[in-house]
């Protein structure tokens, strides 16, 4: 990394002007990889399901960088009910399931820079157009992460992530 550009997109490694605006987790906090060898679990970029009880949704927690007008993005996982995953399930690729009402979930994704656990924070899952992921809408508390997606952060905010996630 060179120090005009300290950045590099983490998928095709191009250098960023930035530091990188959104960050994601590979699966929700219960997966193991072993995992992968039973029938009854599955784990792919949108879904997990794990021993045929737990079933997982991948979406997005959008905050907006204040200072920017740009979008900064956690990607996230978000346990549902089982009725409420084979719902989402059944409408992946129908246009109607925009029309959805929002999902309950609970996070399950650790997110290193907040001093307080997100996992457990109470969420609704909102369902965007066929292709995109779903919209993760954390309920109004005091937790730092909720307080951050209501109010925004800053662009120097962008960069302590960076510096927390990209340098340890």
């Amino acid at each position: 990394m060179s120090a005009e550009h300290p950045h590099v997109c983490a998928c095709c490694t191009e250098p960023l002007d930035g530091p990188p605006l959104s960050y994601g987790a590979p699966a929700p906090v219960g997966w193991k990889p072993r995992y992968a060898r039973r029938r009854d679990s599955e784990l792919t970029a949108d879904v997990c399901v794990i021993k045929g009880r737990h079933f997982y949704v991948h979406g997005l927690i959008e905050i907006p960088v204040r200072d920017s007008g740009e979008t900064f993005a956690w990607g996230v996982w978000v346990s549902l009910s089982e009725p409420n995953f084979a719902r989402m399930h059944d409408l992946w690729e129908d246009p109607a399931r925009v029309q959805e009402p929002p999902y309950f979930g609970w996070l399950s994704t650790e997110l290193p820079v907040y001093p307080d656990t997100t996992l457990l924070l109470k969420t609704h899952v909102l369902t965007q157009a066929v292709g995109r992921r779903p919209l993760i809408e954390l309920e109004p508390t005091d937790h730092p992460l909720a307080v951050e997606q209501r109010e925004g952060i800053t662009a120097d905010r962008v960069r302590e992530f960076a510096d927390v996630l990209l340098r340890g």
